[in-house]
């Protein structure tokens, strides 16, 4: 029977319940939704078994993931691996690369491009039948942009030499793939979090400001990809102590209102954070101030892209059947509420498997266990966080 999302709140308790039968180290035994694993590298589909990009798609979304390049049979979370690209391709309707078209992976100097990585993961994905959306064109902070960039002399004119190399940079990834990508993180992380200001990079002094820069590369995918959805994407979230980041991004948006810079959506990175063993109790406290964020974003016309999707488990205790069910209780109480927003189409995990998650190398657990961040465990077995995102899909609105 389909969860309806009136019941989804409520239901937080009784996923933690059911996630303790279900739930054993290293597997998951939700004979309906998740994939059996045998050694890794090896994986079967049980009969009955329904991918989170059918669930989506049944109610007009898209699920999907990120993935990186690598030498074959690298163990890395790489479509040339091919335990992880078969991962990708039973579950997934949408691909992002993880690192490989940031400035610093694709642009090794102010005269050069390089995309044989990037090219490699597109080509994959082509033959695949896997959309790809774009991240990103520039990430506007000092220590994400190139070291060439951050010490890079812009001349005499400075203003009109910066506006060159950023029109130049936007102007060729966006034609190099034409149409094949359909939705850019435009801007990546411009508003510091810890008052709410634009960040400063060498490219923005040069330009004038952070504004100017800001708007200029969304201007400028404006006109190199106009069949595309241009995203301003950024890490602000529901835990405490993040009022300062939201406030700093609604004053973005609203400046682009303002200014009437062509940006269509907000990209809510969604890298949640755990609030202790009492998910239902958590989500209770941190849904209005939440709410009341994402009701400004729409109200000003912009639509939601959930865009890298994953769950650090803090205040968790170290058992593993206790964490995975606290995640996942988490995990289907948050998308309940960004799922009742209809603009939200696209839902993106920033990994399928905690073999290859970002966050063990971030930050690590206190008590040395192995984080559990995403929908599958490190020996590619789907998790209660699996079913709690199939849960939320399927209790989901449709999209018209």
């Amino acid at each position: 029977m389909e969860i309806t999302r009136r019941d989804g709140l409520a239901m937080l308790a009784g996923l933690a319940v059911t996630g303790c039968q279900t739930a054993n180290v290293g597997t998951a035994t939700a004979t309906t939704s998740t994939a059996a694993a045998g050694p890794l590298g090896s994986r079967s589909t049980p009969s009955g078994f329904v991918s989170l990009q059918s669930l989506a798609a049944a109610k007009g979304m898209r699920f999907g993931s990120c993935f990186a390049w690598g030498e074959p049979g690298a163990d890395r979370g790489s479509f040339a691996n091919p335990a992880y690209a078969d991962l990708l391709r039973r579950e997934c309707g949408l691909l992002v690369g993880e690192n490989e078209m940031k400035w610093q992976s694709i642009r090794p100097g102010p005269t050069s491009f390089d995309f044989r990585r990037f090219d490699a993961m597109m080509a994959w994905a082509d033959a695949n039948a896997l959309p790809v959306r774009g991240h990103n064109l520039l990430w506007h902070q000092p220590k994400w942009m190139p070291r060439w960039e951050e010490a890079y002399d812009f001349g005499a004119r400075p203003a009109r030499e910066a506006e060159r190399l950023l029109v130049e940079h936007v102007t060729t990834v966006c034609q190099r793939y034409g149409t094949r990508i359909r939705s850019y993180d435009v801007v990546n992380e411009a508003v510091n979090p810890a008052d709410g200001s634009l960040y400063q990079t060498a490219l923005s002094r040069a330009l004038g400001g952070p504004e100017p820069t800001i708007d200029l590369a969304f201007r400028t995918a404006k006109v190199a990809a106009p069949h595309a959805q241009l995203v301003y994407n950024d890490y602000m979230s529901w835990e405490p102590g993040n009022a300062n980041h939201r406030a700093g991004v609604l004053k973005l948006l609203e400046g682009f209102r303002t200014r009437g810079v062509p940006v269509d959506a907000l990209g809510v990175q969604s890298h949640i954070v755990t609030q202790g063993v009492d998910a239902q109790g958590a989500v209770r406290a941190l849904e209005g101030d939440w709410r009341r964020f994402l009701d400004t974003v729409t109200a000003m016309g912009f639509a939601l892209v959930i865009t890298e999707l994953d769950v650090r488990d803090n205040g968790l205790p170290g058992d593993v059947v206790a964490r995975d069910t606290a995640v996942a209780a988490y995990t289907r109480g948050y998308l309940d509420v960004m799922l009742d927003y209809p603009s939200v189409r696209d839902i993106v995990a920033w990994g399928m498997t905690d073999r290859y998650s970002w966050i063990e190398g971030f930050e690590p657990r206190a008590d040395g266990a192995r984080r559990r961040p995403c929908p599958y465990d490190d020996r590619f077995a789907a998790k209660p966080m699996r079913d709690a995102i199939a849960s939320a899909l399927s209790a989901a609105p449709a999209r018209r």
